[in-house]
């Protein structure tokens, strides 16, 4: 063993035999709770049919297709998880998947998405309008060529088993249009 390290090995011992009583003293900090911008997701929760309406070109008649969605929550209420079933164009299936949580420190709604027509994952943050009831939001992610794309969506609650979704993307022109809108109906 080289002499000229023991006084600096001894050094350190002593500073984690003063630091590691110190530092397992202090509480761990308190495990998260649900609270009043969780309830936001209590709305969503449920088996919601779903009246899908794309327009992937803008000025053409929407596709219309059919799905339901299911939602529950998770990690003891702090998040909302979303699956998605149906067609998104007839006779083509699509599986989509979302988890939506209240971030804290940013004081935002931040989620993500993926699904069977999309090349990776989409990333967003949202806002909740009490008076208005409507969530107000954007995503970024992959479409399904693979190109980043950013979507602007609005959610209006038009009653307590009644919701409509719009999504916004930009045109070839740099417009924005819309892309997609779902209206849902929760089932009892």
């Amino acid at each position: 063993m080289n002499m000229h390290r023991i006084p600096g090995s001894l050094a350190l011992l002593t500073v984690l035999a003063v630091a590691v009583p110190l530092a397992s003293a202090q509480q761990p900090p308190p495990m998260p709770t649900p609270g009043p911008e969780h309830a936001v997701f209590k709305m969503d929760v449920g088996t919601w049919d779903a009246v899908v309406e794309a327009s992937p070109i803008p000025g053409a008649p929407p596709a219309k297709s059919k799905g339901v969605e299911v939602n529950t929550l998770g990690c003891g209420g702090l998040c909302l998880i979303s699956d998605f079933k149906g067609e998104v164009m007839p006779k083509v299936a699509f599986h989509g998947h979302g988890v939506a949580t209240w971030d804290a420190s940013k004081k935002v709604y931040r989620g993500s998405w993926t699904d069977s027509m999309s090349r990776g994952l989409m990333v967003g943050e949202s806002t909740w309008d009490a008076a208005k009831k409507k969530v107000t939001g954007t995503m970024e992610g992959p479409d399904m060529t693979g190109q980043v794309v950013k979507m602007r969506s609005e959610v209006q609650y038009t009653s307590a088993t009644s919701r409509v979704m719009t999504a916004y993307a930009a045109g070839t022109d740099g417009k924005e249009t819309q892309v997609l809108k779902i209206t849902y109906t929760k089932r009892k």
